[in-house]
């Protein structure tokens, strides 16, 4: 699609998660988002553009940046189970245990399944990536998810 139309705000995002999850650079796969987000900034999945960028912030470690991003995401557009799980993991990362479990309380409630239950349904329920990818989830997604009270 990019061939027909470099400025296709979907497409960006989409070749931005590619990128990511096979291994390649966060700050592109950010500056990729970013960019959907300027050129749709009105768009109606920019929740999810929101949500993308602070996860990325999140495996890297850049906790702060990621709960920015994450807010914002969950204020958009607060329905979405995911979104709460990737802020409670931040917000226990950060050592915010009591918004850590509210989070994870929430994407429990709205979850239409019991992913939220433990970490193995968790890494059951979706691909997380190729290895290299895996480690990051591993050192910050799932580690603050054990710390926001979910169990393996």
């Amino acid at each position: 699609m990019l061939a027909t139309d470099r400025n296709d705000p979907n497409t960006l995002v989409q070749l931005s998660m590619c990128k990511f999850l096979t291994g390649g650079s966060d700050r592109e796969a950010i500056a990729l988002t970013e960019q959907a987000i300027r050129l749709s900034p009105r768009d109606p999945v920019m929740g999810w553009w929101y949500t993308w960028i602070g996860f990325v912030h999140l495996l890297q470690s850049r906790i702060d940046e990621a709960i920015a991003w994450l807010e914002k995401a969950r204020n958009a557009d607060p329905g979405h189970a995911q979104r709460h799980a990737w802020l409670a993991s931040a917000y226990a990362l950060k050592g915010d245990t009591e918004r850590a479990s509210d989070e994870i309380a929430e994407a429990r409630r709205l979850s239409s399944d019991d992913r939220y239950s433990t970490i193995a349904r968790l890494k059951a329920a979706q691909y997380w990536g190729v290895p290299k990818v895996r480690v990051l989830f591993e050192a910050t997604y799932f580690a603050g998810l054990r710390k926001a009270g979910v169990p393996e």
